[in-house]
């Protein structure tokens, strides 16, 4: 499995993702230029320490990305407010890449509709909610493809 951000755009927001793909063992991929800086000056001056475990990959552009992945025969999962699959509905696979949007804007439409509707995923909200924290929904997302592995290898607990 892995987590793939697109352009993201808040600091904190990609520090705790990539805590939590250091946590659980899985590559974080950064899909065209964030809206800060990563060097290793600036993330060592922001305190993240575990940084230098982090399998972090960067992408110029969404179609590298796809190109890259889809050679591998992973599945792409775009995680979008417009998905018509709820997640957990999914049977994910250990080959599966989940690619979240800008905090602000989310997906581009081009990269919708580069997508399979089934491989276009949502998490629910109310009506009125407008979006779920992005460090929060990569962990809801993550948990249960975690979650379906474990079952699957071990199905006893």
């Amino acid at each position: 499995m892995e987590i793939a951000l697109y352009r993201p755009e808040i600091p904190p927001n990609t520090g705790n993702i990539a805590r939590l793909c250091v946590n659980v063992g899985v590559p974080l991929s950064i899909v065209g230029e964030p809206s800060f800086d990563l060097s290793e000056k600036a993330v060592r001056r922001a305190g993240l320490d575990y940084w230098k475990d982090l399998d972090l990959r960067r992408f110029a552009d969404y179609e590298e990305f796809r190109t890259k992945k889809e050679a591998e025969g992973s599945r792409i999962f775009l995680v979008s407010k417009f998905g018509t699959k709820l997640y957990w509905d999914v049977d994910f696979q250990k080959t599966d890449v989940f690619l979240f949007g800008r905090e602000t804007s989310g997906l581009p439409e081009e990269i919708h509709k580069s997508c399979p509707p089934e491989q276009i995923i949502s998490l629910p909200m109310a009506e009125v909610s407008r979006s779920i924290n992005l460090s929060n929904a990569v962990a809801i997302v993550l948990y249960e493809a975690l979650r379906q592995e474990k079952t699957r290898t071990n199905p006893k607990g």
